[in-house]
């Protein structure tokens, strides 16, 4: 395994030698896609986008949000949606349609209906996602508008207004094409904020022209080791929507490894997107009793306000790590951790990495976590984000 240059750039994804990067805006075979501005933004950005595969034969799955307050999209996809068998995704930005009623369900329905009919699709094969503001009704009138001209703009070269469309916050789209050994892997993702999936991303998709005889355990597997092990503010999306959907055109299956190289790098560019972020953190928790402490230890690191600054401030504080971990621990006999058992020299350093390394000498098990840096920009967006 090797690293290359361009879009696969932080040092903890490992590569399969031999990845072609091809131009992000041209989608894997027998995809087409679009973004346009319907008006949701209110500011002349795009906020409307369509994703279609043109072969009948196509094989798919979609992870969703574990929050209890899943947005009506969410709800749609779960309930009316062929989740094996999906041929298109509707997305807007700038409306997350959650907290809207039945209502708001109806409208998401409706999404996925005009979609499927300008498509000339059956709505069933068609998911819907949303991302934005929560608690707003959704203007079904820039919508209906949206979905026809993006219906009319669809192209295999539409990966990049079809990443852009999406985003919200974001700094930056996140998108890639990539091959290897016949096989064709295009992908978008978009995330800043709340960010600590449980069970997928804020909204990521994935075309291929690979076979993949169980998109479902493929999709898990991958996110797993990638978007399952992201924060950037503890908190869980109400959207959160991650699609894979696979031609088998190719005639080859998925090259090992490319996947989850995919979307690490795609979870690592939230992360180092995250509202206001400077810098990525590494957490890896070592000696632990179980795996589940190794994950609760990792993940109150990560989430901890003070180590999120000292990462900002590139500030070596150990004493604020051994904090965390020990309220992670509380009632349980732990070691006292000093700098033996925490190496923290590389919140000091410039790079924009930097790993931290744990070790609670009770075990075996490990586990970890990448997260953002916390800076006083995180509180300027999210304290005017309505307003």
């Amino acid at each position: 395994m090797s690293a290359v240059s361009g879009f696969f750039r932080s040092r903890w994804v490992t590569v399969p030698d031999g990845v072609e990067e091809l131009d992000p805006a041209q989608l894997a075979p027998d995809f087409r896609a679009a973004g346009v501005a319907c008006g949701l933004k209110g500011d002349g950005e795009t906020d409307l986008a369509l994703v279609v595969c043109d072969e009948e034969a196509v094989s798919s799955s979609a992870l969703l949000t574990a929050n209890a307050a899943a947005a009506a999209p969410i709800r749609v996809c779960r309930e009316r949606c062929e989740l094996g068998s999906l041929r298109a995704a509707v997305v807007n930005s700038g409306n997350a349609n959650a907290a809207t009623g039945e209502q708001g369900y109806s409208d998401a329905l409706e999404m996925r209906d005009a979609a499927a009919s300008s498509l000339g699709l059956e709505p069933e094969t068609v998911a819907v996602a949303e991302t934005g503001v929560i608690g707003v009704p959704l203007d079904m009138d820039s919508v209906r508008g949206g979905i026809g001209s993006a219906a009319d703009s669809l192209t295999p070269s539409g990966g990049d207004a079809f990443a852009t469309a999406i985003c919200t916050t974001d700094r930056w789209p996140k998108r890639c094409t990539v091959k290897l050994d016949g096989v064709t892997v295009s992908a978008q993702a978009k995330g800043a904020g709340m960010m600590e999936p449980g069970f997928a991303t804020l909204l990521c998709f994935v075309q291929t022209d690979a076979e993949v005889s169980d998109p479902e355990a493929s999709l898990r597997e991958a996110s797993a080791a990638s978007f399952e092990r992201i924060t950037v503010d503890g908190q869980m999306s109400t959207n959160d929507t991650v699609l894979l959907q696979a031609t088998g055109s190719a005639g080859r299956p998925l090259p090992k490894g490319l996947l989850d190289a995919v979307l690490l790098q795609l979870a690592l560019e939230i992360v180092a997107d995250g509202e206001g972020a400077s810098r990525v953190g590494r957490v890896q928790v070592e000696e632990a009793a179980s795996q589940s402490e190794a994950e609760r230890v990792a993940r109150a690191i990560a989430n901890s306000p003070l180590v999120k600054t000292a990462l900002f401030g590139r500030d070596p504080n150990w004493g604020r790590i051994a904090q965390a971990a020990g309220m992670a621990l509380a009632g349980e006999e732990l070691r006292e951790l000093g700098p033996a058992e925490i190496d923290a020299a590389e919140l000091a350093g410039e790079e924009l990495e930097a790993q931290l390394t744990v070790r609670l000498g009770r075990g075996d098990a490990a586990a970890h976590v990448y997260f953002s840096d916390l800076t006083y920009d995180y509180v300027k967006l999210n304290a005017e984000y309505t307003t």
